[in-house]
């Protein structure tokens, strides 16, 4: 598929995306807060607002909060 024929809306993805697998937002959760950490480390660095809802909209949907919890729903999952 080429670029010109991908389309997001009519769910028409790349090739590199047959493969991919789904995040839980717990997961997410965790990657955002990690990028948190080392953006707000930096003092140059400014924070996006877009940033900040979508760590605030996984945090309020994740249902894991412990790294451990999420890695086990995780192995589950993929058995």
């Amino acid at each position: 598929m080429s670029r010109e024929d991908e389309n997001a809306a009519e769910l028409k993805i790349g090739d590199e995306f047959s493969k991919a697998k789904c995040l839980m937002n717990c997961e997410v959760a965790l990657i955002l807060e990690h990028k948190y950490k080392q953006i707000s480390d930096d003092p140059t660095n400014q924070i996006s607002h877009v940033f900040e809802k979508s760590l605030q909209y996984v945090k309020l949907f994740s249902r894991y909060k412990n790294p451990d919890a999420v890695r086990q729903a995780r192995e589950i999952l993929n058995r």
